[in-house]
Formats: structure tokens, C-alpha cells, sequence
């Protein structure tokens, strides 16, 4: 079971280490994949393709802008 739930988390957090060791200062680096469930309140400018170790290609995008919404009372 332990396993498992390595299995099922290590893809992630290898992947969101290299957007970290192939980011620039001051900017939020992501994937395609967290572009497309991010939803309407936020923004991204395409950095380009990057070969990402253990990966290989990959689409990246800077986050640009929350926008938030007030909350309902």
C-alpha cells in the first residue's frame, strides 16, 4: 500500500521539481496539464517546449494572474 501511494504522488512532486530547477527568478512555472484545470480566474503566457529530465519535451507556461472573486457572505 505504501508503495502505492509513492507511486501515485512521485510522478507529481518529480515533475513540479523540475519546473522548479528549469524556472526563472520571480516567475511560477507549470505544465500544460496544471494550465488546463486552473480554471477561469487565472492566466498563463506560454514559455515554450523545454526538455524536462525523466520527461523528455514538455509545454510550459508562466502563471500570470489570479483574479479573484469576492466570496459570498
Amino acid at each position: 500500500t505504501k508503495r502505492f501511494l509513492f507511486d501515485m504522488w512521485g510522478d507529481a512532486v518529480n515533475v513540479a521539481a523540475r519546473m522548479e530547477q528549469s524556472g526563472l527568478a520571480g516567475q511560477i512555472q507549470v505544465t500544460k496539464e496544471v494550465v488546463d484545470h486552473a480554471g477561469p480566474n487565472f492566466t498563463f503566457e506560454l514559455r515554450g517546449t523545454l526538455t524536462i529530465k525523466g520527461k523528455g519535451p514538455m509545454e510550459v507556461f508562466f502563471a500570470e494572474v489570479c483574479k479573484r472573486t469576492p466570496r459570498k457572505a
